[in-house]
């Protein structure tokens, strides 16, 4: 099997068992996608009018933050997509750095945490962007997946009501460990890359 096979994460043959090819961008998991995107900017208003500490806030991101889970339960029940796979991810950051962002601007955290992981994260989408176009595919790492845990979690601390009344450095304490994360995560994902880009010029020399 050649390297750009091994590469490829989505076989057709998964794709005939779930009715969706690996191209297909009308899924269930992609229309769920759209709508946390789509809902982003109404949390960001909430945030900037009634700001931490709320149980409305809190309801609404749990609801968008954790309807990941149901949106890799839906990717994985018919079938993942190459749009589901650079779309989902994405989704993540938008709904978690803009609602940072709106608490950096309401002057409840600082900017440095979030400005770290805003760069971190628009390199990252940036390369995977390069990447697909060269027909390479980043999988995701597991502690990856832990950041954005960690990062769903500190929002939700900061909004809940019993935490961000009197408790607010377990807030503070979830989001840098994200941030540690973020760091880490990117580090190893630039060795990564760098693997991949070299087996895929290997690849075509051969």
């Amino acid at each position: 099997m050649g390297t750009k096979s091994k590469q490829n994460l989505y076989s057709d043959r998964d794709a005939t068992k779930s009715g969706y090819g690996p191209s297909a961008l009308l899924t269930p998991a992609n229309l769920l996608t759209s709508f946390r995107v789509l809902l982003t900017p109404v949390m960001i208003v909430l945030v900037l009018s009634f700001g931490p500490s709320s149980w409305l806030l809190w309801s609404v991101w749990s609801v968008l933050a954790f309807s990941d889970g149901l949106d890799g339960t839906l990717a994985r029940r018919h079938g993942v997509t190459r749009s589901g796979a650079f779309l989902d991810p994405l989704a993540d950051k938008i709904l978690v750095l803009g609602t940072l962002a709106a608490l950096v601007v309401r002057h409840d955290i600082s900017w440095v945490p979030v400005a770290l992981i805003a760069i971190r994260e628009v390199a990252m989408n940036t390369f995977r962007m390069y990447a697909g176009n060269r027909g390479i595919t980043i999988p995701a790492r597991p502690l990856a997946k832990l950041k954005t845990l960690l990062q769903d979690f500190a929002i939700a601390a900061a909004f809940f009501p019993p935490v961000a009344a009197s408790y607010h450095y377990v807030f503070a304490d979830l989001l840098w460990a994200s941030v540690a994360l973020t760091i880490i995560t990117g580090l190893e994902y630039a060795k990564d890359a760098r693997h991949l880009l070299h087996a895929a010029n290997v690849g075509r020399l051969t």
